[in-house]
C-alpha cells in the first residue's frame, strides 16, 4: 500500500481517537450504580482504544516520514497505557481476569480477531542492532563455555573421501567429453549447411517465410500481453499504467527512504542547529542578558536588595523571564521556601494521621458500603494527558498540512527548524545562568557585601543527603560489585547457566480459538474455563505490552510477578520465550533445579540475585523465570529434592521485587503445574497477577491440530477427520498433541505421503499411549483458583449478587400478595 493510505489509516484513528477523548469527558466524570451499566462502558471503550491502537501501530511500522512517526509513538504509548487501565478497570468491577464480551462484540458487528491484542513492532525493530549483536555475544559465551553446541559434523574417513573425489572428477570429465562432442558436431551441421546453400544458391521464398513467422510471433505475443494486461485492470487486479508507474517510484523511495530518512533527519538537523546557532545565537545570548540585568536592577529599586538567582531545577533565568514583574518573581522565590518549610511540617502530620487510617482499616464493610452508594467511578489516568497532547499537536500541525510538494515523505525542514531553535536557546540560557548568577554574586559584594543563602547552607545540606542515603539503602539495592563490569558479570551469569538463550516464538504461535459461550454460561450462573485467546490476551496485557515500551512501564499500573498456573504441557515455557522474543528481553532461569549448588549460603544467594538485578536493570528489558516455583513455597520439602533446598529464594524473593521501580523493565514469571503443594499466602503475596491456563477447548483442539500437522510438513486430505481428532483428543494437551504428530509423522512417513496420504487412526494409536489431563484434576485447579485473593472476592461478589435478587424477587412476591 502506498504512503497516502497509512496516512489516512492515521488521520482515521486521530478520528476515532478525538470522538473517544470526548466521550470519556461525558461519560466517565459522573458516578454511576448499575455495574452492569458500567462494564459495558467500559468494554465499549475498551474495543474501540483496541481498534485505534491497531491502526496506530500499522500506520506508525508503514510510514516513512520521522517526525509524523515522534507524533504516534507519542499517542500510541498512551492508548496503549490507557488500555491496560480500562483492563485494571474491568478486573476490579468484574474480579476476574478473563472477560467475555461476545454479545457487545455482536452488537458492535465485530469479530472476536478485532479485539486480539496487536504486538508494536518497534518494540524490535528500535533495537534491533543491538538484540543481533547481543546475540552473538551470548552464543560466543556458552559455545566457549560448553553449555552449547554447534550442530555435529559427520567424520568422513580417508577412503570415503578418495571416493568422493573421483566421483565427482568423473563427472566433471564426462561433461567436459559431452561438451566437446557437441561442439564437434554443431561444426560440422554447419559445414555441411553452407555447402548445400553454396551449391543450391539462396532461396528468396525461404529467407521471406523466415522473416514473416517471426514477426508474427512477436507481434501476436505484442497483443496477448495486452489484452492480458486489459483483463487484469478491468478485473481490479492490477493498476492502470499511469498508476503503476508511481506505485514504483514511491514503493523504491520507500525503500531507499527507510534506510536513508533517518540519517538525512539527523545531519539536516544538526546543519539547521549550527546554522540557527551562527546566525541567531549571539543575539539570543545578548537579549538574555539584558533582560536578566534589567530585572535586577528593577527589584533593587523596588524590593531594596538584589534577589536570589534561581537553582536550575527552579527553571534558572526561565523563572525570572517568565513575564512577570520583579515584585511576582522575588514573591514567587519568597513562597518557594515557605513551601519547602510547611511540606516539612506536612509530613509529620501525615505520620500521625497515618496511625488513625490503620484504625480506620478495621472496618473496611463500612467504607465498602459508601463506595456502593456513592457509586463507581473511573480512576484518574495517567495517560489522557499524553493522548490530549497528542491529539492536539496532531491538529495544530497535521490535519491540514500540504503536503503535496513532500513527495518523497522523509522530513520537514521547518519543523526541525522550531524544535532546534528551542534547543539553541535552551543551550545558550545555560551558559547566560552562569555567566549572570556570577555577576549577581559580584554585584552583591559589591553593593552590600552580600551572600547568597545558598553558600551559606550548602556544606550542611550536602552532608544531611550523604547521611540520609546511606540510610535507604536496603540489602537488595546495595551494589556489592561496583569494581566490576555489566559485561564481566553478563558473561558469569551466562557460564553459570542463569542467564540463558531465548528460543525464537512469537505469540501468535500459541494457538487457541475464542470461547463463545462465555456470556451464556455466566447468564446461567457458571463460571467458564478461560479460553486460550483469553490466555494469549493475557500474556500481551500483562507482559509483553510493560516490557516494550518505557513510557507505558513507569505510568501503567504496576505489575511485577505473573504466575502461569494449569496442567503439564498446556505451553507455559512457551509464553515466557515469547514475552523474550516479542520484546527482545533478556532471560534469567532461576529455577529450583538450576540454582541448586551455585552461590551456596546466605551471602551466595545474595551476590547471585544482585549480580541477576544489577544485569537486569542494566540490560532491560528483563524476564526472570522460575519453573516449579511451588517448590520455593511448599508446605513439606521432599527428601528426594532436600540437596536441592528448593527454599532458599522464599524469603528473599519479596526483597528482590521491593526493590524494582517503575523504570525497571524487569519481570518475575513463575510457571507451576502443581501450585496446590504451596503454602498460599507467601505464594499470593510474590505473585501479583495469577493467570489459570487450562487444557484447550474443542474449538482450539481442532486448530491445533491442523495447525501442527501442517507445521510438521503434512498435508489435509478427505481423508483425514479433524473433527473426529478434536473430539477424540478431549483431555489431552497441546504438548500430547505435540507428541502425537511428530511420532506419526517421521521422515520415512513424509515420502510416503504423495501415495499414500495421512488417515485419522494413524494419530489414535500415538495419542492413546499418553496419560491425559483429568477431569478431577481440573477441579483441583478450579479449586485453587477459588481460594486466591482474587478467586475468594469472585465468590464474594457472587454471593452479594445472589442475595440481592433474592430480595428483590421477595419484594416483588410480596407486591402480587397485596394486590
Amino acid at each position: 500500500m502506498s504512503q497516502a493510505t497509512y496516512n489516512k489509516m492515521w488521520t482515521d484513528a486521530q478520528k476515532d481517537l478525538d470522538i473517544q477523548l470526548q466521550r470519556e469527558r461525558e461519560e466517565f466524570l459522573q458516578p454511576e450504580k448499575d455495574r452492569v451499566k458500567v462494564f459495558k462502558m467500559l468494554a465499549i471503550s475498551y474495543i474501540k482504544y483496541m481498534q485505534i491502537f491497531r491502526n496506530l501501530e500499522t500506520a506508525h511500522d508503514q510510514l516513512v516520514h520521522q517526525q509524523k512517526r515522534t507524533v504516534i509513538r507519542q499517542v500510541l504509548d498512551g492508548v496503549i497505557g490507557r488500555i491496560l487501565e480500562m483492563k485494571k478497570e474491568m478486573v476490579e468491577l468484574e474480579n476476574s481476569e478473563f472477560h467475555y464480551i461476545d454479545n457487545i462484540l455482536e452488537d458492535l458487528k465485530l469479530l472476536p480477531e478485532d479485539i486480539e491484542v496487536p504486538i508494536p513492532r518497534y518494540f524490535i525493530k528500535e533495537n534491533l542492532e543491538v538484540l543481533q549483536q547481543r546475540e552473538k555475544v551470548l552464543d560466543q559465551i556458552l559455545l566457549n563455555a560448553g553449555l552449547q553446541t554447534k550442530k555435529p559434523v559427520k567424520a568422513m574417513t580417508f577412503e570415503e573421501a578418495i571416493k568422493m573425489i573421483q566421483v565427482a572428477e568423473r563427472a566433471r570429465q564426462g561433461r567436459c567429453r559431452a561438451a566437446f562432442m557437441k561442439k564437434i558436431y554443431l561444426e560440422e551441421k554447419r559445414e555441411r549447411q553452407t555447402k548445400l546453400q553454396v551449391q543450391m544458391g539462396p532461396s528468396p521464398d525461404d529467407a521471406a517465410i523466415c522473416i514473416q513467422k517471426v514477426w508474427h510471433g512477436y507481434i501476436q505475443r505484442k497483443k496477448t500481453e495486452k489484452m492480458r494486461e486489459e483483463e487484469m485492470i478491468f478485473l481490479g487486479m492490477s493498476l492502470p499504467p499511469h498508476l503503476k508507474a508511481i506505485s514504483i517510484s514511491q514503493m523504491r523511495a520507500g525503500q531507499v527512504n527507510t534506510l536513508q530518512g533517518e540519517v538525512q533527519a539527523r545531519h539536516e538537523g544538526v546543519f539547521i542547529k549550527d546554522k540557527l546557532k551562527e546566525i541567531e545565537g549571539f543575539n539570543i545570548k545578548e537579549t538574555l542578558q539584558d533582560q536578566i540585568g534589567q530585572c535586577f536592577i528593577e527589584c533593587r529599586h523596588i524590593i531594596g536588595k538584589f534577589p536570589d538567582y534561581p537553582t536550575e531545577e527552579a527553571g534558572g533565568s526561565m523563572a525570572i523571564l517568565s513575564q512577570k514583574t520583579p515584585e511576582q518573581v522575588a514573591a514567587e522565590l519568597d513562597a518557594k521556601k515557605e513551601m519547602a518549610l510547611q511540606k516539612k511540617a506536612q509530613k509529620d502530620k501525615k505520620e500521625k494521621e497515618g496511625g488513625k487510617e490503620k484504625m480506620k482499616g478495621k472496618n473496611p464493610q463500612k467504607t465498602g458500603k459508601k463506595e456502593e452508594e456513592e457509586g463507581w467511578k473511573m480512576a484518574p489516568s495517567n495517560f489522557l494527558s499524553i493522548m490530549e497532547e497528542g491529539n492536539s499537536q496532531y491538529k495544530a500541525v497535521w490535519q491540514n498540512r500540504d503536503e503535496g510538494w513532500d513527495f518523497l515523505q522523509d522530513h520537514d525542514p521547518e519543523l526541525i527548524k522550531e524544535e532546534k531553535r528551542e534547543e539553541v536557546e535552551e543551550e545558550i540560557r545555560v551558559q547566560v545562568d552562569e555567566l549572570m548568577q556570577q555577576k549577581l554574586e559580584n554585584l552583591k559584594l559589591a553593593v552590600g557585601g552580600e551572600k547568597s543563602d545558598k553558600q551559606k547552607k550548602g556544606r550542611k545540606s550536602e552532608k544531611k543527603k550523604k547521611t540520609t542515603m546511606r540510610k535507604k539503602i536496603s540489602e537488595m539495592e546495595e551494589d556489592l560489585t561496583p569494581d566490576r563490569t555489566i559485561d564481566s558479570l553478563y558473561r558469569e551469569l551466562a557460564e553459570e547457566g542463569l542467564l540463558i538463550k531465548a528460543k525464537t516464538v512469537n505469540l501468535s504461535d500459541y494457538v487457541g480459538e475464542y470461547s463463545y459461550l462465555g456470556t451464556t454460561l455466566r447468564q446461567v450462573d457458571i463460571e467458564p474455563m478461560p479460553s486460550l485467546a483469553d490466555v494469549r490476551q493475557l500474556i500481551a496485557l500483562y507482559g509483553i505490552l510493560p516490557l516494550g515500551s518505557q513510557t507505558v512501564h513507569e505510568k501503567a499500573p504496576v505489575v511485577k510477578a505473573l504466575l502461569l498456573a494449569g496442567p503439564a504441557g498446556v505451553g507455559k515455557k512457551m509464553l515466557v520465550h515469547a514475552i523474550c522474543t516479542e520484546t527482545g528481553a533478556n532471560l534469567f532461569d532461576l529455577s529450583a533445579s538450576n540454582i541448586a549448588g551455585k552461590y551456596p549460603g546466605k551471602s551466595g544467594l545474595q551476590m547471585m540475585l544482585h549480580m541477576v538485578l544489577k544485569v537486569a536493570k542494566q540490560l532491560q528489558p528483563s524476564v526472570v523465570w522460575i519453573g516449579d516455583t511451588e517448590k520455593i513455597f511448599s508446605k513439606a520439602v521432599l527428601k528426594a529434592e532436600d540437596e536441592m533446598n528448593p527454599k532458599r529464594l522464599e524469603k528473599i524473593l519479596p526483597k528482590f521485587l521491593k526493590a524494582l521501580k517503575a523504570q525497571d523493565r524487569v519481570l518475575l514469571v513463575g510457571t507451576t503445574n502443581r501450585p496446590f503443594d504451596a503454602n498460599l499466602k507467601p505464594f499470593c503475596k510474590v505473585y501479583q497477577k495469577i493467570i489459570l491456563i487450562p487444557r484447550p477447548d474443542y474449538a482450539s483442539r481442532f486448530v491445533l491440530w491442523k495447525h501442527i500437522i501442517l507445521q510438521n510438513g503434512g498435508t489435509i486430505t478427505n481423508l483425514l477427520n479433524i473433527s473426529c481428532l478434536a473430539k477424540v483428543s478431549d483431555g489431552f494437551t497441546q504438548g500430547h498433541i505435540v507428541q502425537a504428530v511428530q511420532a506419526v509423522l517421521s521422515e520415512l512417513r513424509l515420502l510416503q505421503m504423495t501415495r499414500k496420504p495421512l488417515r485419522t487412526a494413524e494419530f489414535m494409536t500415538s495419542l492413546a499411549r499418553q496419560d491425559p489431563v483429568y477431569k478431577e484434576e481440573e477441579k483441583t485447579f478450579k479449586a485453587w483458583y477459588a481460594k486466591t485473593p482474587l478467586g475468594k472476592a469472585r465468590i464474594r461478589a457472587l454471593a452479594d449478587s445472589e442475595k440481592a435478587g433474592k430480595g428483590k424477587t421477595k419484594e416483588a412476591n410480596k407486591g402480587k400478595r397485596k394486590n
